[in-house]
């Protein structure tokens, strides 16, 4: 008879394979743009953690206590972008930065503002030129 696992178990066997954690953190990132539900972040990337090594592997590379690392990818009141910077870091990963789709006008605006031979400190203080 076959064993059976359970999701975390097998999500756990996946992402110990550095291309698929990469394409698992990058569909989570883009779900909090999407959701903003931070601690579906913190624990995906705590999963990777566990996949890729363990907190006490990742705290080796990270020259923290083991104990301090698993308190800031768990508690809840840790900072979630400085805890994911530095864990990240540590698996050699980085975030991925995609421009959001911008209104055609907002496009205009900006355009018109340049080829009027606007310095871009001049754009930023006035982003909407008058016509």
């Amino acid at each position: 008879m076959r064993k059976m696992r359970t999701w975390r178990e097998y999500l756990i066997e996946v992402l110990a394979d550095r291309s698929e954690a990469i394409g698992h953190l990058q569909a989570i990132l883009e779900d909090y743009q999407i959701f903003g539900n931070a601690l579906v972040v913190r624990d995906a990337l705590y999963t990777v953690v566990e996949a890729q090594g363990g907190i006490s592997e990742l705290a080796e590379q990270t020259n923290m206590e083991t104990e301090t690392l698993s308190i800031a990818l768990t508690d809840e009141d840790t900072p979630l972008i400085d805890a994911l910077t530095t864990v990240l870091k540590a698996l050699g990963y980085q975030l991925s930065i995609h421009p959001i789709p911008t209104q055609k006008e907002n496009f205009d605006i900006y355009s018109d503002a340049l080829e009027e031979d606007k310095s871009s400190t001049q754009v930023a203080e006035n982003p909407v030129p008058t016509k």
